[in-house]
């Protein structure tokens, strides 16, 4: 049986998703509380690899299990063998034909970034953080030039294996809470560090730096070394991929994400 599994986790004390030799990362832990519950080894296959420091509130995996089980235990058994900071949310049946990664035909970042002097202390490590003052009204400018079908190789890392760096984006927005700043972003597809390269970007003209042309100036350009560097992966939320109805899967959010910041 296939199983889907929602999961949510902050990526402060991670090496990010992916499995690696040295250790600590989300799928290796979310691999080994599976096996307490399955009795045998079993890979995990998710929606969106995140960078060490990058959190999600739904991330979608799915795997196959090599035993039957409710889907309370894929939830409450696999949570009680999962380090802090790691949840599974929701488990469900999924077909054989569904793929977490393959099957999303879009996904969704939210950046929250502390705009004040003083450096973050209760927030240390879920939020970026810049010191200087930002004008909203042209990081808003700036960010619909985004909007759209585009060669986003200016904000697209080195190491990026993307086969093309095509995407379209679907939504890019940027709104002001208080001393928060938060950056909505939606796509068929993102490329290696393109968030945190655009939020970077975003700081830059907010801070003045550049004007909101420099967006075109970028995206026609296609050269990674023109654009602002890349921001602080603390402040980078994965909200979760998009699927299609018919796969019957829960679209469900964050508590925190969406309640108190819409």
């Amino acid at each position: 049986m296939r199983v889907a599994l929602g999961v949510e986790y902050c990526g402060t004390p991670f090496r990010g998703w992916q499995r690696q030799a040295q250790g600590d990362t989300v799928q290796g832990a979310l691999e080994a509380a599976i096996f307490r519950i399955a009795g045998e080894p079993v890979g995990v296959i998710c929606a969106g690899r995140t960078d060490t420091g990058v959190h999600a509130a739904n991330q979608v995996v799915h795997f196959d299990a090599p035993v039957e089980r409710p889907m309370t235990a894929w939830v409450r058994g696999v949570n009680a063998h999962l380090p802090e900071g790691v949840a599974v949310r929701w488990a469900q049946p999924v077909a054989d034909e569904f793929h977490a990664r393959f099957s999303a035909r879009g996904r969704r970042y939210r950046y929250l970034l502390l705009n004040r002097a003083p450096r973050p202390g209760l927030w240390q490590g879920r939020v970026g953080w810049y010191h200087g003052p930002l004008d909203l009204a042209r990081m808003q400018e700036a960010a619909g030039q985004l909007l759209g079908e585009h060669d986003f190789s200016a904000f697209r890392a080195a190491e990026c294996q993307a086969k093309t760096p095509v995407k379209t984006l679907w939504r890019a927005d940027i709104k002001q809470i208080g001393g928060l700043f938060v950056f909505d972003f939606e796509a068929s597809a993102f490329l290696h560090h393109m968030v945190r390269n655009l939020v970077g970007t975003l700081v830059y003209i907010g801070k003045g730096s550049h004007d909101p042309e420099w967006i075109d100036t970028l995206l026609e350009a296609r050269d990674r070394k023109l654009a602002a560097p890349t921001f602080a992966p603390d402040g980078l939320y994965f909200r979760g991929p998009i699927y299609e109805s018919h796969w019957g899967l829960p679209d469900v959010g964050d508590e925190f994400l969406d309640g108190v910041l819409g």
